[in-house]
């Protein structure tokens, strides 16, 4: 399974993957760095700036600033990841800045119900420009 990630909500997107990985299936993610967070620019680029603030770096909390990198931390997150079942589950998730070549004539999934369009008159930012925020390219 190929999902297109491009306007989709990364919440809801992480925790249908998550389910699907559980169940078996493996699922390719691409176009991670389009996928968006619902919220005031300002309040959720505070929270990241927050949780990078916290500790020390070389010891930790280390956030993931690359766009493929961050949708698949936030997947994980909704995976059991400890126990085996999970780990497994999350073996079968990979994430992808762009398309990769071998997936380009590959039928891709858009999920409808996930989709940013269908909210009116929100804010959000997408997950590159987090990225960015957070030191990545």
């Amino acid at each position: 399974m190929i999902i297109d990630a491009n306007n989709l909500i990364l919440g809801r997107m992480a925790s249908y993957i998550a389910k699907k990985a559980l169940l078996g299936n493996r699922v390719d993610v691409v176009n991670c760095e389009n996928c968006v967070i619902i919220g005031k620019k300002r309040e959720i680029l505070g929270r990241y700036n927050k949780r990078l603030q916290r500790g020390v770096h070389t010891k930790g909390p280390f956030l993931p600033k690359m766009p493929d990198r961050f949708v698949k931390k936030t997947i994980r997150g909704m995976i059991p990841y400890n126990i085996s079942k999970g780990k497994s589950a999350f073996k079968n998730v990979r994430c992808y800045i762009g398309v990769p070549e071998n997936l380009k004539n590959e039928k891709m999934e858009n999920l409808k119900g996930m989709n940013i369009s269908k909210l009116d008159a929100i804010d959000y930012i997408r997950i590159n420009e987090v990225c960015k925020f957070l030191g990545g390219r």
